[in-house]
């Protein structure tokens, strides 16, 4: 069935969880659509959706923007279109964002919204962002909108207020400058946008005052960035992590499997490796405390263990340049214990059967690739499906052939997670030193010059180079930018630097990759050190560039070539004559 036909509303209808007469948007279409398919399929054993979804549409929304004069902001003002890069500095998003967080819901609504909490019981919320363009063929804004994690305790006023605060914010992140952004690149404004939101109980267990589920991840159904020729494209990829699922679509730490190779690992095999890029922090709610919060295995390990009977089939210890079983004598000893999964597809392959089959099912179904997130249980061998939207096609060139470069040249060369692409005269190389930035602790500094940079090349795709991971939200990893201050770069290089936490993350799955392949922007992780890779350090520290508002960026000009061989799997970034 064609997606963009589907009608989900009756079966929200149905189930007496449509709040609003207006459009229920993407997300909200997602779930319906992947509960109608998998009801009465042979996946239905496994497979479960939240039994609560309720759709606030935008019709809701609409209202709540004309009855506290939103729109009259809206029509009476402009955006910056000097700085959209820093929230504090356009005077109007300031003012849209008082506008929402002061402004009031019909009596009506509120009367609903108590209904839905004694509905739903004590379960902690997921107020998740459902808009009229997120999720479609062509787009799917992932991570541009909030989620808002409601703690769902206290008296029925104080529950209000949170589930009110929750749905103000999901509501405001419309105008956010990542999306305002996203829309103008794919030739949107924000009239054309509305803003639905879908209400649910987040999935997961009881242990003890703490509430997450075991296993939180996101599959798709087709990989189209692969670190080899090897990997399958057809037979998808998933990427995992312990706790709430946070961390499986961020930059952050995860896991990554490819599902025809699910054993291999591209970030490397050797112990240190593992351990520099296994997950250690996980996310859960703390129902004493009232809170979500973050936790470190290495405080939580003897918990984690008692409460989860399969935990070391995913959980091992570094010490002495090893990797020891989880429950070993040695693990108890010290060392530092991280989420490794090293031994998952060995011990679960039910897991990899199950999600490698109902992404080729939903993929059938929607008659195009799909990408979904979900939570699943190691002991009861329950998928629960959170999330459900088509996958934006990614089309690889056809084979390039890299032409000879002199080694005085050759900037940057990297051999992994390289895609067939080339980017010729480009005019400008924007770079973040890595022996600087951070030194003064001004990540997000950093992250804003690069910003103002951003802006200044719009329509130049310049090639953008630095340290770790692009767009981390933990800043340690690399620099926290968002997608509007990067959406004009034509190459995006990430550079590992061995003697730091500066690794890039090899990670297709993450909202980051989802809009590299919407936007077609080439991409290259050079690893400093390794055998056939080049960090050309004296060709940048001897050519000469343009400073910024912070020292460690700097913007190097002249006529520079972009080619990716994913054939041979090499890519090179150099000066050209």
């Amino acid at each position: 069935m064609d997606f963009d036909l589907y009608d989900p509303k009756p079966i929200y209808r149905q189930a007496k969880r449509l709040i609003g007469d207006g459009q229920v948007g993407g997300k909200a279409k997602g779930i319906a659509f992947a509960y109608e398919r998998i009801t009465g399929s042979e996946l239905e054993e496994h497979v479960i959706l939240p039994e609560i979804n309720y759709a606030l549409t935008t019709e809701i929304f609409d209202e709540f923007v004309m009855e506290n004069g939103i729109d009259k902001i809206l029509e009476n003002e402009v955006f910056s279109s000097k700085d959209v890069s820093e929230e504090s500095s356009d005077p109007v998003l300031e003012k849209l964002l008082d506008a929402f967080s002061r402004g009031t819901f019909r009596d009506s609504i509120l009367t609903t919204l108590e209904n839905v909490i004694n509905n739903v019981g004590d379960s902690p919320l997921a107020i998740r962002s459902s808009s009229l363009l997120e999720d479609s063929k062509m787009l799917s804004f992932a991570g541009k909108y909030e989620t808002c994690f409601c703690p769902n305790t206290g008296n029925m006023e104080t529950r209000i207020r949170n589930l009110t605060g929750c749905i103000r914010k999901v509501w405001s992140s419309l105008y956010n400058p990542a999306a305002r952004a996203y829309r103008a690149k794919h030739g949107f404004s924000d009239r054309d946008e509305a803003m639905g939101i879908v209400i649910e109980p987040v999935i997961g267990k009881k242990y003890g005052d703490l509430y997450y589920p075991e296993i939180a991840g996101i599959t798709f159904s087709k990989v189209y960035r692969r670190p080899s020729t090897r990997i399958h494209k057809e037979d998808g990829v998933t990427r995992i992590c312990f706790g709430l699922g946070t961390r499986s679509v961020d930059r952050l730490k995860a896991r990554l499997f490819y599902l025809s190779h699910p054993s291999l690992r591209p970030q490397g095999n050797l112990p240190l490796e593992v351990c520099q890029t296994s997950q250690t922090i996980f996310d859960y709610f703390d129902s004493a405390k009232g809170q979500f919060l973050s936790g470190d295995i290495a405080d939580f390990l003897p918990f984690i263990l008692k409460n989860h009977p399969l935990a070391a089939t995913f959980i091992e210890v570094f010490a002495e340049n090893t990797l020891h079983w989880a429950g070993s004598e040695k693990a108890r000893h010290g060392g530092k214990p991280v989420f490794s999964f090293s031994s998952f597809p060995q011990r679960h392959p039910f897991f990899f059967s199950l999600v490698k089959d109902l992404a080729s099912f939903l993929e059938k179904e929607m008659e195009i690739p799909v990408d979904y997130e979900f939570t699943y249980d190691t002991e009861e061998k329950k998928l629960c499906l959170l999330q459900l939207r088509p996958l934006a096609a990614y089309e690889e060139m056809a084979q390039v052939e890299i032409p000879e470069v002199d080694d005085t040249d050759l900037i940057l060369q990297g051999n992994r997670m390289v895609s067939n692409g080339v980017l010729e005269n480009v005019n400008h190389i924007v770079y973040i030193d890595p022996d600087l930035y951070g030194k003064d602790s001004k990540y997000f500094e950093v992250a804003r010059a690069v910003g103002k940079v951003n802006d200044k090349l719009a329509g130049s795709k310049y090639i953008l180079v630095g340290p770790g991971r692009w767009g981390s939200t933990n800043p340690l990893l690399g620099v926290p930018v968002k997608y509007n201050e990067i959406c004009n770069c034509g190459c995006l290089v990430e550079v590992g630097i061995s003697e730091s936490d500066f690794v890039p993350e090899l990670s297709y799955g993450t909202h980051f990759f989802l809009d590299l392949d919407v936007d077609g922007i080439l991409y290259l992780p050079v690893f400093d050190g390794e055998k056939g890779d080049v960090f050309n350090r004296e060709w940048l520290e001897n050519t000469p560039y343009e400073g910024s508002t912070h020292p460690s960026v700097r913007i190097y000009s002249g006529n520079f070539s972009v080619f990716l061989d994913g054939e041979k799997e090499v890519g090179m970034v150099f000066q050209s004559r």
